[in-house]
């Protein structure tokens, strides 16, 4: 199994001495202090938040923060819809949010993470604990690990990512899976 971006097998040199990285998961780049809203909520006043906070979507939880959707830009979309062709049936967030969110747990590579962002329209991705909601990974959260790990070479030289270990380009592994030399 191919491990994630800064995986164990990675180095960095320092003082000579070869150091392993720690691989990147989801709890080193979620955040945890989430703006949420309760399927009760007006959809005016979230469509509030949203604004007010400049965030495209806020995860849906109940009084324990179990995960029940996300209501986003989307969302409004379907308010903006409804109202327009069935004379808006509710005001509620629960009629209107994404009942279905892809999620990640704690442990979700970097790689995997990027991995979805990728191959699907999610911005955003609910950590989850169980069903309970602990944080979440935006494609910024993403960015930033990127070129926050980018950042840890000294110097100006190119650097690859190969699979899923950054490395400077000069220790780009041969077809044999040996760093070249």
């Amino acid at each position: 199994m191919v491990e994630c971006f800064l995986e164990q097998a990675a180095r960095i040199e320092e003082d000579e001495v070869m150091m392993p990285v720690k691989p990147v998961q989801a709890r080193d780049i979620m955040s945890t202090k989430l703006i949420t809203v309760r399927p009760q909520d007006d959809v005016f006043e979230s469509i509030s938040i949203l604004i007010k906070n400049n965030i495209s979507g806020a995860p849906v939880v109940d009084q324990d923060r179990n995960l029940l959707g996300v209501f986003s830009e989307k969302s409004v979309m379907r308010v903006l819809l409804d109202g327009a062709y069935e004379g808006l049936p509710t005001n509620e967030v629960r009629a209107f949010m994404d009942t279905s969110p892809h999620t990640i747990t704690e442990d979700t590579q970097l790689l995997s993470i990027a991995q979805i962002f990728l191959t699907t329209p999610r911005r955003r991705l609910p950590v989850l604990d169980g069903t309970r909601l602990v944080g979440q990974v935006s494609r910024r959260d993403v960015v930033r690990a990127v070129y926050d790990a980018s950042r840890k070479f000294d110097t100006n030289d190119k650097v690859l990512l190969y699979l899923s270990a950054l490395r400077p380009i000069d220790e780009a592994p041969n077809f044999d899976g040996e760093p070249k030399r």
